[in-house]
C-alpha cells in the first residue's frame, strides 16, 4: 500500500493530535488525584484590601473555591503578607492576626471546603475529606517584632513557614531588594531567630533575602529550608530576587526545595526588564498614579507575558543541575497583578502545567514529586526535628 506525503503528514498529524489529547486527560487525572501544595497564594491580604466571598466564583483574583477544585488544588499556603511599611509604622502583629483570623473566619463560613492544615498529615485527612487544607505562611517576619514569644504565638495560631524578609531589610534579615544591606545577611537576633524556628516546627523561607542572609540561613538551619516562591537567576539574569546556580546547589545540599514562581518578571527578562522602564517613565512623568499611569503605558508597550513552555524551562533547569527532588510549586497568584503566564492565569490551570511536565517526559512519580512530595518531605523534617527538641 502506498501513501503520499500528505497522507502521511495527515497521519502525523492526527497522531500529536490523539497524544495531546491523552496528555490534557492524563493531566486532569493527576490533578485531581493528586495532592497539589502551592506554597505561596496571596488570598488573605487580596481580601484584606479588596473582599470577595472566594467560597464562591469571583469575579477578580486568581483564586476561589470553584476554580481551585477545578484545577485540583488541594492544599494551599496561604501568605499572611506584612508590606514592609509596618516595619517601621509598626502594626504588623496586629495585621497578621487579623489575617490569620479571616482565613479562620473563611473555614467557619466553609466547613464542608476548606480546614485549617496545621501539619502535613492534615493534608491526607482534608485530601480524603473532600476539602482544601488551608496552611499559613507568613511572608515577611516584621511581626514577630524581636520577640521570641511572637514566634510562639504565630506558630500556635498556625504559621508553618516565615519569610524572613519583604521588599526592604527589617530586624531579622536584609532583602534582596534593598542596597543598604544593613546587617550584611542574617541580623543578630535572625541567626537566634532560625535555631527557634527549627525549634518550634517552623520552615525556614528564604524567597526575597539578600544572598549572604540566605547562605547564613542554610548554615544555621538543622533542617531544610525553602524558597516559597523564587525562580532562576539563569532566566533572568542580574534580577537577585531570583536564585543563582550556587545558591540552588547549595540548597540542595541541605534538602530544601525552591518553589517556581510564575510571575513573568520572574521568568523571563523581558517582563522583568518591562517593569524596570515602566517604573523609569512613571518616575519621569511625574504622575501621581501609578495604576492609571500603567494602564495608558501598557497600550504603546504590550507586558511581554511568559509563556507556560518558560515556567516549565525553570522546573527542567532544576532537574538538571540538582535533581528531581528539590523543586516545587510556589505560583505567587494573587501577588504579582497581571503579570502571571499564558496558560497559567489562575489556580484553575494546574493541569496545563503537568500536561506540559507529561509533554517533556517527565514521570507520574516526578510529577508527584513537583505538585507536592518534595515540600511534604521538607515539612516533615522540620516537624520530626520540633518533636525532639
Amino acid at each position: 500500500m502506498r501513501f503520499s506525503l500528505l497522507s502521511i503528514s495527515l497521519i502525523a498529524a492526527l497522531g500529536l493530535q490523539a497524544q495531546a489529547a491523552d496528555f490534557s486527560q492524563q493531566a486532569n487525572k493527576i490533578a485531581q488525584s493528586q495532592l497539589i501544595i502551592d506554597t505561596h497564594i496571596d488570598v488573605p491580604y487580596r481580601l484584606h484590601d479588596d473582599w470577595e466571598d472566594v467560597t464562591k466564583a469571583t469575579k477578580r483574583g486568581e483564586f476561589d473555591y470553584p476554580r481551585a477544585k477545578a484545577g485540583g488544588l488541594n492544599a494551599p499556603f496561604m501568605s499572611i503578607y506584612i508590606p514592609s511599611s509596618y516595619e517601621k509604622k509598626g502594626g504588623g502583629y496586629l495585621l497578621a492576626n487579623q489575617l490569620i483570623d479571616n482565613m479562620e473566619a473563611l473555614v467557619g463560613r466553609a466547613p464542608d471546603k476548606f480546614a485549617m492544615a496545621y501539619s502535613s498529615a492534615d493534608l491526607a485527612k482534608h485530601f480524603k475529606e473532600g476539602k482544601i487544607s488551608l496552611a499559613l505562611g507568613m511572608e515577611n517576619g516584621t511581626p514577630i517584632e524581636g520577640k521570641l514569644e511572637n514566634l510562639q504565638h504565630f506558630y500556635d495560631r498556625g504559621i508553618r513557614y516565615i519569610t524572613l524578609a519583604h521588599s526592604e531589610s527589617n530586624h531579622i534579615a536584609d532583602s534582596s531588594y534593598d542596597l543598604r544591606r544593613q546587617w550584611k545577611g542574617l541580623s543578630p537576633f535572625g541567626k537566634e531567630l532560625i535555631k527557634a524556628m527549627n525549634d518550634t516546627g517552623i520552615m525556614i523561607d528564604i524567597s526575597h533575602v539578600s544572598d549572604d542572609a540566605f547562605y547564613q540561613a542554610v548554615a544555621i538551619s538543622k533542617v531544610p529550608v525553602i524558597a516559597s516562591h523564587s525562580s532562576l537567576r539563569a532566566f533572568v539574569p542580574g534580577f537577585e530576587r531570583n536564585m543563582d546556580d550556587k545558591m540552588i546547589k547549595a540548597l540542595a545540599k541541605n534538602g530544601g526545595v525552591i518553589q517556581i514562581n510564575f510571575g513573568s518578571a520572574f521568568v523571563v527578562s523581558a517582563a522583568n526588564q518591562w517593569g524596570l522602564q515602566r517604573d523609569g517613565a512613571f518616575k519621569a512623568s511625574g504622575q501621581t498614579d501609578k495604576d492609571a499611569f500603567t494602564a495608558e503605558y501598557k497600550k504603546k508597550n504590550p507586558y511581554p507575558f511568559a509563556s507556560l513552555a518558560k515556567v516549565l524551562d525553570h522546573i527542567d533547569y532544576v532537574k538538571k543541575l540538582v535533581g528531581i527532588d528539590y523543586v516545587g510549586i510556589g505560583s505567587d497568584f494573587d501577588g504579582v497583578g497581571d503579570s502571571l503566564p499564558e496558560e497559567l492565569k489562575d489556580v484553575s490551570m494546574y493541569p496545563n502545567l503537568i500536561r506540559g511536565l507529561l509533554e517533556r517526559g517527565y514521570t507520574e512519580q516526578e510529577i508527584e514529586k513537583v505538585l507536592s512530595g518534595n515540600t511534604l518531605r521538607v515539612w516533615r523534617a522540620v516537624e520530626d526535628y520540633a518533636a525532639k527538641h
